[in-house]
């Protein structure tokens, strides 16, 4: 039994590569079900965004970067708009994102929805992909500084 979960997902340009998280949930987890069971530990990791640091190795095999969108597995790239597809794809998928910092509580909202998968794709998702690619326009140094801050923030503070 591995500490480490891995899943495929889309980088830039389309090409796939293996992201890596401490694992979370128990073998056997249904992962797109909105009703987890963690392991002893998952919860915890999540929480303080833990299970999030062995995407450092992606970092630092350039998969991935500090900063941009998350990764996406290839079935939910498939569902985004074109337009938007092109954008989000044209950047290295990153460890935080202004998507990522403005849902920092989503499955909190999951939880609390009558319908999660809908509330997801129709509300929480799209706003995802309209801040993903707004940061992507403008981004710079001190919006990256910005995202890097809020993220800390964030995580520290909740």
């Amino acid at each position: 039994m591995s500490i480490f979960y891995k899943s495929q997902r889309v980088g830039k340009n389309g090409k796939e590569f293996l992201m890596y998280k401490f694992r979370t949930l128990e073998y056997g987890s249904d992962l797109d079900s909105f009703a987890q069971n963690y392991t002893k530990f998952g919860k915890f990791l999540r929480k303080w965004k833990i299970d999030e640091l062995p995407q450092l190795f992606n970092i630092l095999k350039r998969e991935m970067n500090f900063i941009g969108p998350r990764p996406e597995e290839q079935r939910t790239i498939d569902l985004i708009p074109e337009d938007s597809k092109q954008i989000l794809l044209s950047v290295r998928p990153g460890l935080t994102s202004l998507s990522s910092i403005y849902f920092f509580d989503e499955e909190e909202i999951l939880l609390t929805s009558k319908d999660p998968a809908k509330t997801y794709w129709e509300q929480i998702k799209p706003m995802k992909i309209l801040l993903d690619v707004f940061y992507i326009q403008n981004r710079s140094f001190l919006f990256r500084c910005f995202i890097i801050w809020q993220t800390v923030k964030k995580v520290l503070f909740r």
